[in-house]
């Protein structure tokens, strides 16, 4: 036996597995961290990609919105970098203090307290500069037009009455987009409600309850949620981007950043160059963890490792998944959708109000309806038992149901930074079967 240590909340879980059972652990690619945030910043803002530098585009008089993502995304620790950029705004580029704001690109998540707008952009930040939450159902969101893919576009209004628009946000594997950060700090970033619904709506296939075989993790081509928020953000004017990359161990990396999609294309090259694990075959079992707070404060949060993952796992296999979920489901209507789902409404209710946490939820059942998946968590196994997933606070209890002796197994200890890829295979796109009505 080996014992294996897993990230869990704040702490760790140690567990011990048949090391004759184990393929590999694994890890994404060796990246050192970037030793002077600062030098490297700076470095990026004057010799961007595809655009004039900040400095040249950030002038005295203007006022500037600059978004910053929420704490779901603190695992890029913005706060290492938002003081050297406030101060480049400032200090170089001439900008007044009150001529800049920062709007926290909540999306549909609800806007942090005091305490966590201190934590996302530190307090000497916030002493100084305003901070704003971003509410997607503002009364006074302002509407730019609609886009080829029919979604009205409200933003909000800090960011649509700036004169340039600095966006910071981090470039990794996203379920439905593709990859995150750039243009989503946009849609659904700083989007109104109605904007995000019919964006995300195209998560879902236009003739059946499934997911659109078209979106998917690394998927942009023919993705039509990610073409839907590159033509939202190039309705944004003067929009510039600073695009994070962590490596393996969520350390930053590399910064991109320019033109808000091609200098964010970037960073998604380089995310997949770190992350993308070429692996012999599938596995029997899959054990990992999604990294630890805050990346399993939910469900809605930590089951994103699943699709990052599942490339690596046989049909019908065993994935073991750690997540601590001290919020539960996430947002209050995650677990609502579990009653939709026993009487036989789940699709018509996602179709005419489709929400981001219904889509979670759904995929999640369409996930346990792929492989059985055993959960350490917090979560109660009531909960998520009409889903088909199996959930257990005893490491014991869970291990005896998961029966993993003599399955050949993958062990993943951070499931958020790794994408494993068969050789050979075109491991994103799979068939996804249609959801059985319960």
């Amino acid at each position: 036996m080996k014992t294996y240590e897993f990230a869990y909340g704040h702490g760790h879980v140690s567990l011990p597995l048949n090391e004759a059972d184990i393929l590999a652990e694994l890890h994404g690619s060796e990246t050192p961290p970037i030793a002077d945030i600062r030098s490297a910043l700076i470095s990026s803002l004057e010799a961007p990609i595809d655009s004039k530098p900040l400095k040249n585009l950030a002038l005295p008089g203007l006022k500037v919105a600059l978004v910053v993502s929420d704490m779901t995304r603190f695992w890029m620790r913005q706060d290492l970098v938002v003081p050297h950029l406030v101060d480049y705004l400032l200090e170089v580029c001439g900008v007044k203090p009150f001529d800049l704001t920062i709007v926290i690109a909540n999306g549909t998540h609800i806007g942090g307290n005091e305490q966590e707008l201190r934590t996302l952009v530190t307090d000497g930040v916030y002493d100084r500069i305003r901070v704003e939450n971003h509410d997607c159902e503002a009364k006074d969101l302002v509407y730019l037009g609609t886009t080829p893919h029919k979604t009205p576009v409200w933003i909000n209004r800090t960011v649509a009455e700036a004169d340039l628009v600095v966006c910071l946000g981090a470039a990794t594997h996203h379920v439905m987009a593709g990859y995150g950060g750039g243009r989503k700090s946009i849609l659904p970033g700083v989007s109104g409600l109605e904007t995000i619904r019919h964006n995300h709506a195209y998560s879902l296939d236009s003739t059946k309850l499934c997911t659109n075989p078209a979106i998917g993790n690394g998927v942009l081509s023919g993705n039509p949620l990610h073409a839907d928020m590159c033509e939202a953000a190039g309705m944004v004017k003067n929009l510039f981007m600073v695009n994070l990359v962590m490596n393996a161990q969520m350390k930053l990396a590399k910064i991109f950043s320019g033109h808000y999609l091609t200098a964010w294309e970037q960073a998604c090259q380089a995310a997949d160059d770190i992350y993308r694990v070429d692996i012999p075959c599938q596995a029997d079992a899959i054990v990992t963890s999604c990294g630890g707070f805050p990346k399993d404060i939910s469900l809605y949060q930590g089951t994103k490792t699943i699709d990052n993952v599942e490339s690596a796992l046989k049909p019908g296999g065993t994935l073991v998944l750690f997540i601590e979920a001290p919020e539960g489901g996430g947002p209050a209507e995650y677990f609502d959708w579990s009653k939709n789902l026993q009487d036989g409404t789940l699709e018509q209710r996602l179709r005419e109000a489709f929400t981001v946490a219904g889509y979670i939820f759904f995929l999640n059942c369409e996930q346990a309806q792929r492989y059985r998946i055993f959960l350490y968590s917090s979560i109660d196994p009531k909960d998520v038992a009409p889903m088909g997933i199996h959930a257990y606070s005893d490491l014991d209890e869970l291990l005896k149901a998961a029966q993993l002796d003599g399955k050949s197994t993958y062990v993943i200890p951070n499931g958020s930074t790794v994408i494993p890829r068969v050789k050979g295979a075109n491991h994103f796109r799979f068939h996804r079967k249609a959801l059985p009505q319960h």
